[in-house]
């Protein structure tokens, strides 16, 4: 049996059949053998963007287009895995030929974390972590969604800085952010889900504003039912309007509507970190994980397929081959002429991905 226009995908179907959220709906949980084998058409573009002199690049997994469709933004962890105690500007624009163009966003964040570039060209980032305790330039910071306009003016900021909670008025280590095409504003909380033997009452959700920040509603919780989750890391929207997570604990993309109604999911794209969803369907997907523990069988790197049916086209691994840890891209996107960007943690890199 295999998955509609799923190239190389054979589906083995598991003896539990789970019942969908949506109006009791049946389906079969299944699970997707390895596709690590698809042809790589692209070369790797290494060192593309230039950081100033003196500046080296830290841990990034947050990348997106500007509006223009060519530019690249970037939220990096100031030469390190964390901002804070850093006076660098976090948040960075370059150009088509990786020149830096400007740079915001100082003193903001600890762990920028999700990045999304909205129709007006505002610029959304998460800040995934919060105070700990024992580090002072924690403080005050953390657990937030900043929007920025393209000049870096803080122009919307949702969740208390430094305070993780519920909403409406808080948000407890927000990984990503999308907006709608009417400018709802959908954020995926909760990064801890994926570890092992977390409290039943460990965040895992997303949470859905108007344009405006007023607080709409919350769906999800902790777990591996439909419309439950284990890290929700990454947002996306189709042309039809649907929103895709990258489930990523849960090693699998879930598909729901903007009400949060389950309506399917995939497995085929493996355990992804980002996701990202251009405006002719292309999905890329970034799996930055998977291991012999994690997603036993598959390997690192970008999927690409369609957004429409589910088909995996093609595959850029992973160059590294050690057998655990982060390596891959984790952030993903894709520009108008279908070079694709890999914001990489565990290389600290951005790599450009060009077509052969």
């Amino acid at each position: 049996m295999s998955i509609p226009g799923c190239l190389r995908c054979t589906l083995v179907v598991s003896i539990v059949a789970v019942m969908a959220l949506a109006g009791g709906r049946a389906y079969t949980q299944a699970t997707v053998q390895p596709i690590n084998d698809l042809p790589n058409p692209y070369q790797t573009v290494e060192n593309w963007a230039k950081m100033p002199d003196g500046r080296t690049w830290g841990s990034t997994s947050a990348v997106d287009i500007d509006r223009d469709g060519r530019s690249i933004w970037v939220a990096e962890r100031c030469g390190e895995n964390s901002c804070a105690g850093s006076n660098l500007p976090a948040v960075l624009k370059f150009d088509p030929s990786g020149k830096l163009v400007t740079s915001f966003g100082a003193g903001l964040f600890i762990f920028p974390h999700g990045m999304h570039v909205d129709r007006d060209g505002n610029v959304w980032v998460t800040d995934a972590f919060g105070p700990d305790g024992k580090d002072p330039n924690r403080n005050g910071k953390g657990h937030q969604v900043v929007k920025f306009s393209p000049e870096g003016k803080v122009l919307l900021t949702l969740g208390k800085a430094g305070v993780a909670g519920d909403p409406p008025e808080y948000l407890n280590e927000p990984c990503d952010v999308v907006t709608a095409p009417n400018g709802d504003i959908f954020v995926a909380d909760g990064h801890s889900g994926q570890n092992p033997n977390v409290p039943p009452n460990t965040v895992a959700r997303i949470v859905k504003f108007t344009k405006d920040g007023k607080f709409v509603k919350v769906w999800g919780k902790l777990g591996s039912a439909p419309g439950e989750f284990r890290t929700p890391h990454g947002l996306a929207f189709d042309s039809r309007g649907r929103l895709f997570v990258a489930d990523r604990g849960n090693v699998r993309i879930q598909i729901f509507d903007q009400e949060g109604k389950f309506l399917e999911e995939w497995k085929q794209f493996s355990r992804l970190s980002g996701i990202y969803i251009d405006r002719n369907d292309i999905l890329y997907g970034s799996d930055s994980e998977s291991n012999a523990t994690s997603n036993p069988g598959w390997k690192r790197g970008i999927r690409i397929g369609s957004a429409k049916d589910g088909k995996v086209m093609s595959f850029i691994p992973d160059p590294e081959t050690q057998p655990t840890g982060t390596s891959a891209a984790e952030g993903v996107a894709a520009d108008a002429q279908g070079n694709v960007y890999g914001a990489e943690v565990g290389s600290r890199a951005l790599k450009k991905y060009v077509k052969r």
